[in-house]
């Protein structure tokens, strides 16, 4: 099988069942582990190295503590959280931890491989329904964010308002016709002017005050 090599790591074989079953449908993944606790995770991403880990939090061992074993074990390990905890706490130490996405488990099959193709070619996700205020208040302290936010142009509002909604830079070059190296360009400016270091935690200080856009 060719396609993005996946794990899955749950403890309800049922649904890794039907999260495998769906992306098989939809085509352009292959399934190389499933596993239902924090050591079958860590062997996994050590011995069947997929390009993409599919983590629950509350399993055996805890799913937070197999990221921050496996992010220093391998680095470059790509992992999403697929959870229903929607606690601002786990937002946030998952993404400390390094993985790159946080998909509430009542997503659609088609929008998980949406995300996980987005994670794939290097960009992070965070389900848009999550607490973006307090998830920024735990990754940013009190730091408040208004001031950063009036400093951008009209176009990198444009911008960072698609990349909040969840669209890749191709997507929004498409969206406002401009190239994607344009899109990049006013993306590496917006992280400078918001002092932050990625698009997540960008989308993140707009939707905490988008009242002021």
């Amino acid at each position: 099988m060719t396609g993005i090599r996946i794990a899955i790591v749950d403890d309800h074989p049922i649904f890794r069942e039907g999260v495998a079953s769906c992306l098989g449908e939809i085509g352009g993944f292959s399934l190389v582990g499933e596993g239902n606790c924090r050591d079958d995770a860590v062997l996994l991403a050590e011995r069947a190295e997929p390009d993409v880990m599919l983590l629950d939090i509350s399993m055996p061992g805890g799913g937070l503590d197999a990221v921050a074993s496996i992010m220093k074990r391998r680095p470059a390990q790509k992992i999403v959280m697929l959870t229903v905890s929607e606690s601002n706490t786990d937002v946030a130490t998952a993404l400390k931890c390094g993985a790159k996405g946080y998909v509430l488990k009542g997503v659609g099959a088609r929008t998980l491989a949406d995300v996980l193709r987005l994670i794939h070619a290097g960009e992070m996700y965070l389900s848009p329904v999550l607490s973006a205020r307090m998830v920024t208040s735990l990754l940013h302290g009190t730091d408040d964010a208004r001031p950063r936010l009036g400093d951008l142009t009209g176009r990198e509002r444009e911008v960072l308002r698609l990349v909040a909604a969840g669209l890749s830079n191709k997507l929004v070059g498409r969206e406002l016709d401009l190239h994607e190296k344009t899109v990049k360009h006013h993306m590496t400016r917006i992280f400078a002017k918001l002092k932050v270091s990625n698009r997540t935690e960008a989308a993140m200080v707009l939707r905490d005050a988008s009242h002021l856009l």
